[in-house]
């Protein structure tokens, strides 16, 4: 039952955030706190570890729409617990830096950042495909109301491409799951949505790569991947601070999560075969983001441009198939999170004071803001893979996993690691050192410091201690290259209840099967 209250506090304290909008006033954000606060206690409660250091932590199901073999199934493992855990990270900064910021319809606001909330966490539990398409589109509704009411100049624009190209990716991936559905039901006869259902089933090598692409291009339209990245730098660019903190640290991630939940483990083969391509996307992004940053004047959109650099790495380590790239993803996954979502919000600190993102009209601003250009310096030097903090670990991990896959465009890659330190310094350098501009910004207040002050506590934490959260993907990600046929005839009966998956649930992508629920 705790997998369900997860979705539904943020939903229901949204709800309430909106309807006592105009008794609260700014004390919605306060509402949005606590409702955040509660969020963390219950995840808190789940269990870190699996009882033997693999399968399932906690599963959940119950009939929704037999008729159609439609589920509520839920379920958590290590990579789904590491990224709920940075949802909620990040939900809590992006409540905080949007308090100064957001001065109308603030009920309405806190609503919106809430239910885009809830719906990630519904997306990285979800394991029925029904279901995870439910939260998919669930997710992206508030996000265009985020950009559109609450965003910058041209924020109708900006809004109307992000929905329409992720509209258009997610009807892609609905029809994917529709064809793998009615191939389950043609070979077996049975109909189902069930993710556990669905693996490791025979598909003739032309169905499987069809299907395949559809759930890849939804996936990489979302994490995002070049060709298919042109909507973010609009959507970051005019998205209020909350909403780029959000849409960098935690829906990126949803894309990089379906790569490797479903696309890579539900076609082991055809993803094998279309490896080399994917990595190859994973290069252009890298060094094509890369370029692009240093070409940027707009803070903001230099920021959302070294984004689709930083996936880049992520797309490569996914198809990898190797331990070692899969973690080096993972990790990636969790470091850009947090870095992307910091400088957005440093961005979004200065865009209040000075009313432009125009780094032309920006200088000089280290002397009269020295805590300002600390905190960007770090996590400049966080996003160009500092040793010592996370993004290095899961860069570090993806070329290792890379050079074992693919030798050639891992060294391609690898160029990227030049590159980026070029455009971070090249920020602090054009924003903070130099003549000085003709207004300067005020210095970080109290709690704006402690909002980054978390989040570089955090960027160490991966850099420094990194095997815990190693310890914990890993038994999730074990096996995600190769599906034995064995791994379908060892799955248990479908769980209708809640309980903790142990040792009893057969290996593979999050334990890879049904397991027995105590």
């Amino acid at each position: 039952m705790m997998l369900f209250w997860l979705i539904a506090v943020p939903l229901l304290g949204g709800a309430a955030c909106w309807g006592s909008e105009r008794v609260l006033g700014r004390g919605a954000a306060t509402l949005a706190l606590v409702v955040l606060a509660l969020e963390t206690l219950l995840f808190a409660s789940l269990p870190p570890h699996a009882g033997d250091g693999g399968g399932w932590l906690m599963q959940l199901a119950w009939p929704w729409i037999p008729r159609f073999g439609i589920g509520f199934h839920l379920a958590l493992d290590g990579i789904s617990y590491l990224l709920v855990a940075l949802t909620l990270l990040l939900g809590f900064m992006a409540v905080g830096c949007s308090w100064p910021e957001i001065d109308r319809h603030r009920g309405l606001y806190y609503l919106n950042v809430l239910w885009t909330l809830a719906g990630t966490i519904g997306v990285f539990l979800a394991i029925d495909l029904f279901l995870f398409f439910f939260f998919w589109e669930v997710m992206l509704v508030p996000m265009y109301f985020l950009i559109s009411i609450w965003g910058h100049e041209n924020r109708a624009y900006a809004a109307m491409k992000f929905f329409i190209f992720t509209q258009v990716s997610g009807l892609l991936m609905l029809i994917a799951i529709l064809a793998l559905v009615f191939c389950l039901e043609h070979s077996s006869g049975m109909l189902s949505f069930d993710y556990l259902d669905l693996l490791g089933q025979r598909l003739d090598a032309g169905t499987a790569r069809w299907i395949m692409l559809g759930f890849f291009v939804a996936f990489t339209v979302k994490l995002p991947a070049v060709p298919f990245h042109t909507w973010l730098p609009d959507a970051h660019t005019q998205a209020p601070t909350g909403g780029s903190v959000l849409l960098a640290g935690v829906l990126l991630k949803t894309g990089a999560y379906g790569l490797l939940r479903f696309a890579i483990p539900l076609f082991p083969e055809a993803a094998r075969e279309f490896a080399p391509a994917a990595m190859g996307l994973g290069v252009v992004g890298i060094l094509y983001g890369a370029k692009l940053a240093f070409a940027q004047t707009d803070l903001k959109r230099l920021i959302a441009y070294t984004s689709v650099s930083h996936m880049g790495f992520v797309l490569v380590g996914a198809y990898a198939f190797n331990a070692y790239g899969f973690q080096g993803a993972v990790m990636t996954m969790l470091a850009h999170g947090i870095s992307a979502a910091a400088l957005f919000m440093l961005a979004g600190a200065l865009q209040c004071r000075l009313h432009t993102r125009d780094m032309g009209r920006m200088g000089g601003f280290w002397t009269a803001a020295p805590r300002f250009g600390g905190v960007a310096l770090f996590f400049s030097l966080a996003a160009l893979g500092l040793p010592g903090l996370g993004n290095f670990i899961g860069e570090f991990l993806v070329l290792l996993g890379g050079f074992r896959s693919n030798i050639a465009l891992t060294a391609a890659a690898a160029l990227g690691l030049v590159l980026a330190p070029v455009y971070s310094l090249h920020v602090v350098q054009r924003v903070f050192h130099g003549a000085a501009a003709a207004s300067l910004p005020a210095d970080l207040r109290a709690s704006e410091l402690a909002l980054l002050a978390v989040l570089m506590t955090a960027a160490v934490a991966l850099g420094i201690r990194p095997q815990p959260f190693l310890d914990l993907s890993k038994p999730a990600l074990a096996g995600a290259s190769l599906i034995p046929e064995s791994r379908r005839a060892a799955a248990g009966a479908k769980p209708e209840q809640v309980g903790a998956v142990g040792a009893e649930g057969t290996q593979g992508f999050g334990g890879g099967g049904r397991g027995a629920v105590r």
